[in-house]
């Protein structure tokens, strides 16, 4: 993918945090500009970099957008107000694993601002390492025109090493990341034998609810512009596309695929002829319709714990 643009900053240096989301969604649907407002700090409880910290990855997990039309505000997105808004929230405060899935999938594929996470997930093969990849970071911002100095970049690499993995990489974080570190609870990467060598966790990814992948999948075709058959290959290895961004192996994706005619009343129909694998879409799928569905079963009790 011919990236446009990309953004290497703004986290100050904080990896995402559970209550970051809920707090962030919920205060700028009261004030659009409680990012900016002088009691900022008051109204969220943190510190000055913390202000910024949420606002970007409220931003980054596209949750929060931000208001052309008024200069430094931000409001929820469709999906934030869903997740964390209201007496039918999905799920306000991050509790389900699904949640932690449907934001590592908006970061993941969410280029523009999230720029070292996308080529992680989207562009990255095999094992790689610090060195190597704040080298690739470096050489994409150059070729973007991006202002990102040697420091910037390093400590965007960082974030997003200490975003995803625990274990030792984690154990020079503070307390607080230990303990609130979500996107570390999917096991999408670890580091291997080998200081600062990292590798994906590639398999079935028990935890990853159907709706989800459902959700994904349809996003990722919403961004081809009508396009309506997608090979398997192109889903299992294409940038952004659910089975590169969810890590899954073709067994897995190939199991997901077969799911998903059953999931949508036959709108998605996964083919093989002749050895030749493909995903076919025919009318327009709700892609809200199955999380609708899942939150509310789990709410109810969860009645089979898939959908």
């Amino acid at each position: 993918m011919q990236l446009e643009s990309g953004k290497f900053s703004g986290h100050q240096s904080f990896t995402l945090r559970n209550t970051w989301l809920t707090k962030g969604v919920t205060e700028c649907a009261r004030n659009p500009h409680v990012f900016r407002d002088d009691d900022s700090l008051l109204v969220l409880g943190v510190g000055k970099n913390m202000v910024e910290a949420i606002r970007y990855w409220g931003l980054a997990s596209q949750v929060v957008r931000e208001k052309p039309e008024e200069r430094g505000a931000c409001a929820p997105t469709d999906l934030g107000k869903r997740l964390f808004l209201g007496d039918s929230a999905w799920d306000p405060y991050l509790e389900d694993v699904a949640s932690l899935w449907l934001i590592h999938w908006l970061v993941a594929t969410n280029w523009a601002y999230a720029t070292t996470i996308y080529y992680a997930f989207s562009e990255l093969t095999g094992t790689f390492t610090r060195h190597g990849l704040e080298a690739s970071i470096a050489e994409l911002a150059g070729g973007l025109g991006a202002r990102a100095t040697d420091n910037s970049i390093r400590r965007d690499v960082s974030v997003f090493i200490r975003t995803y993995v625990g274990g030792s990489e984690r154990a020079s974080a503070s307390v607080e990341d230990l303990l609130d570190g979500p996107l570390a609870e999917l096991g999408l990467l670890y580091e291997v034998q080998g200081e600062q060598t990292y590798a994906f966790s590639r398999g079935p990814k028990d935890s990853l609810p159907d709706a989800v992948f459902l959700y994904a999948l349809c996003d990722y075709a919403e961004q081809q512009q009508g396009q309506r058959s997608f090979t398997f290959d192109e889903l299992a290895y294409g940038a952004m596309a659910p089975g590169r961004v969810f890590k899954l192996d073709e067994l897995a994706l190939a199991e997901r695929l077969e799911r998903m005619e059953g999931l949508t009343a036959g709108a998605i129909q996964f083919t093989e002829t002749a050895g030749y694998r493909q995903v076919i879409t025919g009318r327009e799928v709700d892609k809200y319709a199955a999380l609708d569905d899942y939150y509310g079963r789990e709410a109810r009790g969860g009645d089979d714990g898939r959908v």
